[in-house]
C-alpha cells in the first residue's frame, strides 16, 4: 500500500525543551556537517547563488536597500533544501547509508506530499512581506526617491527614518515569528510521517507554545546565525545553514516524542 493511501500518521507527543538542548541541538547539526560535508554545501549552495543574484540585480538598479526585507526572509524559501538536510541527518542517526540518489529522491518525492502546500504558504507569506516593507516605506519616508548607497545610512538615520526602522524591525520580527513556529517542527515533521500541512503546522506552533522561552531564542539564535552568515557576500551560509537544517532536525527530535 502506497504511504499516502494509508491515511495519516498519529502525531508525536509534545515535549518540554529546554534552554540547555539548543547548544545540544547544535552540537549535533555541526557534527552532521562534519560527517557529510558534501551535502550541507551542496543544499547551501542555492541559498548563496540566489543571495548573489539578488545582490547583482537590486545593485544594478541601484536599489540595494530592498535587499534588507529580501533578505530578512529569502533563507526561508528552501523548504526542499532543507528536507535535503533534515534527510542526511535522519539517515545518520538510524546509521542508514548516505547515497546521493536516494537522498535526491526523498526530496524530489516531496512533490507528492504536503511539504509543496507548506512551501506555498511561505512563499506568500514572504511575498506578503516584501508588500509590507514597501508600504512602510512609503507611509513614513514619503515618495522619495532612492540616492546612491552611500546615501543609504543618512536616509534612515534621519528625519523618520529611526521610526521606520523600529517599526518595520518590530513588524518583520512578527512576520519571522509566525513562519517559525509554524515551520521549526512543521516541516521535519512533514518529511517524518503522513499527515496533512495545516495539522503539521498547528502541531508545530502548539510545541513552540509549549516551550515560549527556548524556542523563542532558538528562532532569535537561527535568525543571528543566518545574518552573520550572510556576511561577507552570503559566503558564511555555505557553513550556517547546514549547521542550522541538521540542528533544525534535532531540535524536532527534542521538541517530539518519537
Amino acid at each position: 500500500m502506497d504511504a499516502t493511501d494509508r491515511g495519516p500518521d498519529p502525531l508525536p507527543e509534545i515535549r518540554q525543551v529546554e534552554l540547555s538542548d539548543i547548544g545540544e541541538v547544535l552540537r549535533k547539526g555541526l557534527r552532521d556537517f562534519l560527517r557529510a560535508p558534501l551535502y550541507g554545501i551542496f543544499f547551501s549552495a542555492v541559498y548563496v547563488a540566489g543571495g548573489l543574484l539578488l545582490w547583482m540585480v537590486y545593485g544594478v538598479a541601484g536599489q540595494q536597500w530592498w535587499l534588507a526585507p529580501v533578505a530578512v526572509g529569502f533563507p526561508l524559501l528552501g523548504p526542499f533544501a532543507a528536507v535535503g538536510l533534515y534527510e542526511v541527518s535522519r539517515r545518520l542517526e538510524k546509521g542508514i547509508p548516505l547515497r546521493w540518489a536516494e537522498i535526491l529522491g526523498v526530496v524530489f518525492a516531496q512533490k507528492d506530499r504536503q511539504i509543496p502546500a507548506m512551501a506555498a504558504v511561505i512563499i506568500v507569506l514572504f511575498l506578503f512581506w516584501v508588500f509590507v516593507a514597501h508600504a512602510l516605506f512609503a507611509l513614513f519616508m514619503g515618495l522619495r526617491a532612492f540616492g546612491p548607497a552611500s546615501d543609504m545610512a543618512s536616509l534612515f538615520l534621519e528625519g523618520n527614518g529611526p521610526l521606520m526602522l523600529a517599526v518595520g524591525t518590530l513588524v518583520g520580527a512578527g512576520f519571522a515569528g509566525v513562519l517559525f513556529a509554524t515551520t521549526v517542527v512543521g516541516l521535519p515533521l512533514l518529511l517524518d510521517r503522513e499527515v496533512d500541512f495545516v495539522t503539521a503546522m498547528i502541531h508545530s506552533t502548539r510545541t513552540v507554545l509549549a516551550s515560549p522561552v527556548p524556542m523563542v531564542a532558538w528562532g532569535g539564535l537561527i535568525a543571528v546565525l543566518i545574518f552573520v552568515g550572510m556576511l561577507p557576500w552570503f559566503l558564511g551560509l555555505f557553513v550556517a545553514l547546514p549547521v542550522l537544517g541538521h540542528a533544525s532536525w534535532h531540535m524536532y527530535r527534542r521538541a517530539v516524542m518519537a
